[in-house]
């Protein structure tokens, strides 16, 4: 039998401590390594309890979750932590500042104690069992490349869509702001989160990177030197207006589980842009992106996608570039020289 996976929960909460750990400890996949009720306290059992995965609170006397992540990061950079943390303003806020300081992940934490197993065990059990997956190294980009016809030679992007989930926004700050504050190709951004996220994400992505990074809008003009992030609850669609391209929002079924879905974004802008588009696929759980990167690849638009290595869990990278439809798969700092590289004519 393959070793369990050894778990540090840490929470203020006895009651959110003592469901955890009766809940987690079912699946047999999964052992609870120990418990802490601070930050402090879970940092002090760190090299004592030597646990695969961290459970972390955000909101917790003596020491937060935030500083508790900051100091984690410092001394295991690599020890995959999941943020459990209630949905209030403060909540949201907290979370995001934590994604960008390098937690893997998040689930929400329900107000009501009847809804906490279901969210453990329909949300929180696959995260951590897909994050605690060792990551090996990527193919390489030839072997990504496998079964295509010869590539034939791109046109210049007018727009770069990008795809993420699990990981997503410790990957996305610094791949935006790699690229150039010149841009004059306007860069549209799915990353999976709820509806009451991606505005604080948006914002936050403005204070890490000297692009204009903003929550998408309905019926907006895409301009250029804009990098939209989809609305949560909805998806993002490019469409032909009289004399200008604009995004639109719609409340379409969810496709891959997902809304916003990468897919729903990457089709509609095939419709508009042809050959035109570079397609990223970062970080993340599931397949989203797949069938939409299908698409580009038909209308002979170009695809690039994270490596393993680099990637928090390589489901939708890896999926995309397991189909062979990736023209190169890259560590995560060399994707911003690459876009920019692709994109150099149309920027200044």
């Amino acid at each position: 039998m393959a070793s369990r996976i050894r778990i540090l929960l840490v929470d203020d909460s006895s009651t959110i401590r003592l469901i955890l750990s009766q809940i987690l400890a079912r699946d047999p996949q999964l052992e609870i390594a120990g418990t802490a009720v601070n930050g402090r306290e879970a940092l002090d059992k760190l090299d004592e309890l030597r646990p695969d995965f961290v459970l972390l609170d955000v909101e917790m006397p003596v020491m937060d979750g935030l500083t508790a992540l900051a100091a984690l990061r410092q001394s295991h950079p690599r020890l995959p932590v999941i943020m459990f943390s209630r949905l209030t303003q403060r909540g949201v806020e907290a979370t995001i500042d934590a994604l960008l300081l390098g937690a893997n992940d998040y689930v929400p934490k329900p107000e009501a104690v009847d809804e906490v197993e279901r969210t453990i065990e329909q949300e929180l059990i696959p995260k951590i069992k897909a994050l605690a997956t060792p990551r090996r190294e990527s193919p390489s980009a030839e072997t990504s490349r496998s079964g295509l016809v010869p590539q034939r030679k791109s046109a210049v992007p007018e727009v770069v869509v990008i795809a993420a989930s699990t990981g997503g926004p410790m990957a996305l700050a610094p791949l935006l702001s790699s690229l150039p504050k010149r841009i004059t190709t306007p860069v549209l951004v799915v990353q999976h989160m709820p509806p009451n996220f991606t505005a604080t994400f948006a914002e936050r992505l403005c204070t890490k990177t000297e692009l204009n990074v903003r929550e998408a809008e309905e019926d907006q003009a895409i301009a250029s030197a804009q990098v939209w992030i989809a609305r949560g609850g909805c998806h993002m669609v490019v469409a032909q207006a009289t004399n200008e391209i604009r995004v639109q929002l719609n409340h379409a079924p969810a496709e891959n589980s997902c809304c916003p879905s990468a897919d729903v974004l990457f089709r509609s802008a095939t419709e508009i842009y042809g050959s035109r588009i570079l397609a990223v696929v970062l970080t993340g759980m599931g397949k989203d992106g797949l069938a939409g990167c299908r698409a580009i690849k038909e209308q002979g638009g170009t695809i690039l996608v994270q490596d393993e290595a680099s990637s928090v869990v390589w489901g939708m990278a890896g999926h995309v570039a397991r189909a062979g439809l990736a023209e190169d798969v890259l560590p995560l700092d060399q994707l911003g020289p690459e876009i920019t590289s692709r994109l150099s004519s149309r920027s200044s």
